[in-house]
């Protein structure tokens, strides 16, 4: 909304002084305007998918104006109906080209069927929602703006209409692997290298544009996500993803993994399994998870159902000292291990979230508040009710009122 209005008030003041409207001076212009009053805007998709698409439509629009000008000389009956369809369908592959980019690193999905809906939405808003809405606000100080705004509404339902019906279509959208920041910062400075420059040798920001676009091929994922309030362990193995879920598992977090990994769903860990080729062992308590021969091990650890009216078993770790590089659970660990790393319903409580990365002979763990870092922002690390009662009585101070650990 706010580039919008910068925009058509940069336009507008380009207008009054008889300058040209529509350039790459009031792109940037709007730009400084919308980073001026809202910096974080810049980390968006909507300014970066928006700016994007204007960008690459203005730098065409400049580029083939003498060509797309040459066609529409003539007194041919086609020619109009021609530029005006040729012109909806390129503006519509150009603007999804521009922000392809953008929607793989934010959303980790290809649109495929981008130009087939913006062929069909697009009129509807240009000559009805748009010209209705306009005549509602001109007719609201006479009381008349019932009808204009029902068309309005008629059209935006339309609108809608089609983006679930092209939505719904077999492959409308195919999860990938998401572009990391560097990669979608290159893919950034290539797409204004190629728009800003006029002279030929701009097209050699081509191999560094399929480089960015490529990049998320570079990024190794991690192959086991672990949720800060422990209800959700995900593990990657070659051909999917498992989770273990529990009760009041966040159904955001689940899409977010999803998402992140390129992966449209995941399968239950089961109760007990057992692969030919060794990366999953299950049973009712443990899982041995080693998705390839040459990196660490890591066991699940898990508690048989309770009973009702009984409280579930503790996990001890005693058992499994030393049988892997990392011990999980998205339950308390009982008991010290100085054989093998833990990684618990503490741990999280602590720390937030956390990623694991299995390599050989380690497993490299970074947790929530390690990726953020000493900021003044990032709260400090939880300290048990207890623990903070014995201080403040030591101190001679009220005991603060606390939530418990888990």
């Amino acid at each position: 909304m706010l580039r919008s209005f910068a925009m058509a008030a940069v336009v507008t003041l380009g207008v009054m002084l008889g300058r040209r409207a529509l350039s790459l001076r009031v792109l940037a212009a709007a730009a400084v305007v919308v980073m001026a009053i809202q910096p974080a805007a810049l980390l968006g998709p909507s300014f970066q998918m928006s700016f994007a698409a204007v960008l690459v439509l203005i730098a065409w629009a400049e580029a083939s104006g003498r060509w797309m000008a040459s066609w529409r000389r003539g007194d041919e009956w086609w020619r109009r109906p021609t530029v005006l369809a040729g012109g909806m369908v390129l503006t519509s592959l150009l603007a999804g080209l521009a922000t392809t980019p953008y929607g793989l690193h934010h959303f980790g999905r290809l649109q495929l069927y981008g130009v087939a809906d913006n062929m069909a939405a697009v009129p509807v808003t240009s000559f009805l929602v748009m010209p209705a809405g306009m005549l509602a606000v001109a007719a609201m100080p006479f009381g008349l703006e019932a009808v204009p705004l029902r068309l309005m509404g008629l059209g935006v339902e339309l609108i809608l209409w089609v983006a679930r019906t092209v939505a719904s279509w077999p492959g409308a959208a195919i999860s990938a692997m998401p572009i990391p920041p560097a990669g979608l910062a290159l893919t950034s400075l290539r797409l204004l290298w190629l728009c800003l420059w006029r002279a030929r040798w701009r097209l050699l920001g081509l191999p560094m544009l399929v480089l960015g676009l490529g990049s998320a091929v570079l990024v190794t994922p991690p192959d086991l996500l672990i949720s800060a309030d422990g209800k959700l362990i995900a593990l990657r193995l070659e051909d999917g993803l498992l989770l273990q879920r529990t009760s009041g598992a966040s159904g955001f977090v689940r899409a977010n993994w999803l998402r992140s990994l390129g992966e449209e769903e995941a399968e239950a860990l089961p109760a007990s399994a057992a692969r030919e080729d060794g990366a999953l062992q299950c049973d009712a308590l443990v899982c041995r998870f080693q998705p390839r021969p040459e990196v660490a091990a890591v066991l699940l650890l898990r508690t048989a159902k309770p009973k009702r009216g009984q409280d579930p078993a503790e996990i001890r770790s005693e058992p499994y000292c030393g049988q892997a590089a990392l011990l999980v659970s998205g339950e308390p660990i009982r008991g010290r291990c100085r054989n093998s790393r833990t990684l618990d319903r503490f741990s999280v409580w602590r720390n937030g979230a956390h990623a694991v990365w299995l390599l050989p002979g380690e497993a490299r763990v970074v947790s929530d508040r390690e990726w953020r870092g000493s900021r003044p922002w990032v709260p400090p690390p939880p300290v048990p009710a207890a623990r903070r009662a014995a201080a403040a009585l030591s101190s001679g101070a009220a005991a603060p009122r606390v939530d418990p650990a888990p």
